[in-house]
This record gives C-alpha cells, sequence and structure tokens, in this order.
C-alpha cells in the first residue's frame, strides 16, 4: 500500500484539504504514452490506487511499465462508531490523493493501443472519478 514513511510531527491530523478547481499541475502524458485523466475532484485512497495499477498490469501481462502519478499523502480521521459528539478529532484511519480535474493519475507504456485503452478501462472503473483516455502529445 502507498503512505508516507512518517506524517511530520504536529501535521498527524490536518483538516480536509479543499477538492474545487482543477488542477495545477500533472496534467500531460509525460512518462508513457496512454494516460489516464480525471474529469472530475475527489479522494483516491491508497487501496483504489493499487487496485486500479494491479488491474493495468494484470491486463497487460508483464509487458509494458505503468507509472503512477498521484500519492497519498494526506490522512484521513474517522471517530470510532457510536461515539458522543465532542472529545476532539478522530484518529488517522487512511491516506488519500487529493485529484482535481485535469490530473494524469497513470500513465501507460511499451504497449498497442487497443490493449492499453482496456487496460486503462478496467483501471479506471476501480477508481472513484469519471475519467478519460489520453495520448500523448508530441
Amino acid at each position: 500500500m502507498l503512505m508516507p514513511r512518517k506524517p511530520p510531527k504536529g501535521f498527524r491530523k490536518p483538516h480536509h484539504p479543499g477538492r474545487s478547481g482543477a488542477a495545477k499541475g500533472g496534467t500531460r502524458v509525460v512518462f508513457g504514452e496512454f494516460g489516464i485523466q480525471a474529469l472530475e475532484s475527489a479522494y483516491v485512497t491508497n487501496r483504489q490506487i493499487e487496485a486500479a495499477r494491479i488491474a493495468m498490469t494484470r491486463k497487460i501481462k508483464r509487458g509494458g511499465k505503468v507509472w503512477i502519478n498521484v500519492f497519498p499523502d494526506k490522512p484521513v480521521t474517522k471517530k470510532p462508531a457510536e461515539t458522543r459528539m465532542g472529545s476532539g478529532k478522530g484518529s488517522p484511519e487512511g491516506w488519500v490523493a487529493v485529484v482535481k480535474p485535469g490530473r494524469v493519475m497513470f500513465e501507460l507504456a511499451g504497449v498497442s493501443e487497443p490493449l492499453a485503452r482496456d487496460a486503462i478501462r478496467l483501471a479506471a472503473h476501480k477508481l472513484p472519478v469519471k475519467s478519460k483516455f489520453v495520448l500523448r502529445e508530441d
């Protein structure tokens, strides 16, 4: 699972990061030939990123290379079930990556376009955002 090595001291439980607006960077395919681009904003958990990566690598069968361009570096807290209101913020429960519209989340290279489209379609079903298949602009 992807997660930071150790959260910075004093920043263990930050506020929820904003999801409004478009992505500032990472909007073009840079490393590979094909990519999957987000069309809406969402929190993508480390489990969802891993599930999408596994789906893509299984489809391309050891051929090609996969790049993951998002990293879950924000902790999300949750209070225990059946707990009364108050008594502070809950403990960190998982890690999320903030994905905004336009962000290229995964890239793929070394396979044919029909196979890449199929692999990216499978990966997109594992993610909580609407996304589209994009090609590298040379």
